[in-house]
């Protein structure tokens, strides 16, 4: 629109804010600056690249100058991949005794971000806007967050779950459409029998098993019952051969997910407990009693959190410190808790599980470290799923546990305990949940934006009669967006 020259300066500075960005440590992945697009042709020609490249998973849009939106329309149609717009401009600061029409016509973001933004908005378009200067560090924060979100649907597209038996009989929360989830979410949930996962267990050597319980002794402080030549020894051999065989068997099938469930351990000698917890530890997503929607969600989480600090764990809300001075939620699980969470070295213990009707079985102990987390749990309300998120605060027990024989974690919800109960017993939050200190409300926000599911924030802010609201108003909005 302005000339081949204005064009040249356009590229220049493209390039320049892709190597910045690139060069930001907030930004896990590549940032790959693209040609200038200046016609439909080469704009669709974009969103199909990006389409049809595995090692893509975002496109980031920004107009420097006037852009005239229309000629977008074909290439947004067919774009396929999460969308960010980043409402920048190239410079910082004004020049200002410098500034005529040349200047004006050229760095004009403030002009075509909006008309961009326009017909996103007319096309429905579901997208992440940033806003700042692209040097800014919170420009960065926010981009790199997003970023997250996006290798987390990534991940979701292929995510494929394996299901040792079914669910727990006569639960409902963790019953769900499996269809439905490939088709909103991309995930594979598949189930196999507990034979199949007992007869790879049984093909681990021996050898194997004393690799993995050496470095059972050398990464956890071991119960003396597990020590060599202490009572429980074999048992914690069992376990180690477990471990092995199921993750063959998941290595094998490319899954990156998995549940089991204590009604069905065909063939096994205990129910996989250290098993479970060091798989997650090793970013594979995990959830009991056949609940394949907390293990994807788990595995997605760990996508999205690789490479940060604080760790991601499948979780479950157990039972409740109701003390006036500040009511708490204990968390645990029966055996399977992530020590990624956990704020000490952990301890490998064995103790009695009074369901399964197998063996005892080896787990790790631990409480997890306090400090600010997020719960999150997915739900199938049969015409959409729905996202429901708690921003807690993970504490100190007040006391020691020296009986409570599993991993936990003690968090205080926001914005209080009662608002918080009150508002994920309406929204139907699940008792299984993923426990996420590495990433925030943020992240999980941008995800459910990117996969067009109904999100359900708890936190400060919130007040009951909103929240009763907002779920009314998104039941009359999912249920007209999805078509009659």
């Amino acid at each position: 629109m302005y000339g081949e020259a204005t064009l040249r300066q356009v590229e220049a500075h493209a390039r320049e804010v892709a190597a910045g960005l690139d060069a930001q440590p907030e930004i896990p992945v590549r940032v790959v600056h693209r040609a200038v697009a200046t016609s439909p042709g080469s704009i669709r020609r974009i969103a199909l690249d990006a389409n049809a490249s595995d090692a893509c998973i975002g496109v980031i849009a920004w107009m420097h100058t006037f852009s005239p939106a229309k000629m977008w329309i074909a290439g947004l149609s067919a774009l396929q991949k999460p969308l960010l717009h980043l409402h920048t401009q190239f410079n910082r600061d004004l020049p200002w005794a410098e500034i005529d029409m040349d200047f004006m016509n050229l760095n004009q973001s403030a002009h075509g971000d909006r008309e961009f933004a326009f017909l996103d908005t007319r096309m429905r378009l579901r997208r992440k806007t940033v806003v700042g200067h692209w040097r800014d560090p919170g420009v960065a924060t926010r981009v790199g967050t997003w970023t997250r979100a996006a290798a987390g649907w990534h991940e979701a597209q292929s995510l494929q779950v394996a299901r040792f038996g079914d669910n727990m009989r006569d639960v409902a929360v963790t019953e769900g459409d499996k269809v439905e989830a490939q088709i909103r979410l991309g995930v594979s949930v598949n189930g196999y029998g507990v034979g199949a996962l007992a007869a790879a267990v049984a093909e681990v050597s021996d050898a194997d098993v004393d690799g993995l319980v050496a470095r059972y002794e050398e990464a956890y402080d071991l119960a003396p019952a597990l020590r060599a030549g202490g009572a429980g020894r074999e048992s914690l051999r069992d376990a180690a051969r477990i471990e092995a065989g199921l993750r063959g068997f998941l290595d094998a099938g490319g899954f990156r997910a998995f549940t089991d469930t204590f009604e069905d351990l065909e063939g096994l000698t205990q129910l996989p407990g250290i098993a479970a917890q060091r798989l997650m530890a090793d970013g594979y997503g995990f959830a009991g009693e056949g609940d394949w929607k907390t293990a994807a969600l788990v595995r997605i989480a760990k996508v999205m959190s690789s490479g940060l600090d604080g760790g991601t764990s499948f979780m479950e809300d157990y039972t409740y410190d109701l003390a006036p001075d500040g009511p708490a939620v204990l968390g645990a699980h029966m055996l399977e808790v992530c020590p990624s969470i956990a704020a000490e070295r952990p301890s490998c213990e064995i103790h009695p599980l009074s369901i399964g009707g197998k063996a005892d079985p080896v787990r790790l102990v631990f409480t997890a470290a306090p400090g600010p987390a997020v719960l999150a749990a997915m739900l199938d309300l049969g015409d959409r799923f729905r996202l429901v998120l708690n921003e807690v605060e993970l504490v100190e027990p007040k006391e020691d546990l020296p009986r409570l024989p599993v991993a936990r974690a003690m968090w205080k919800p926001k914005p209080d305990f009662a608002t918080a109960a009150e508002a994920w017993l309406r929204a139907g939050g699940p008792h299984h949940s993923v426990l996420c200190r590495a990433i925030g409300t943020e992240a999980f926000a941008d995800f459910a934006e990117i996969a067009g599911i109904e999100l359900l924030v708890i936190d400060d802010t919130t007040r009951i009669r909103d929240v009763a609201n907002e779920l009314r108003w998104n039941q009359a909005y999912y249920r007209l967006a999805g078509g009659l």
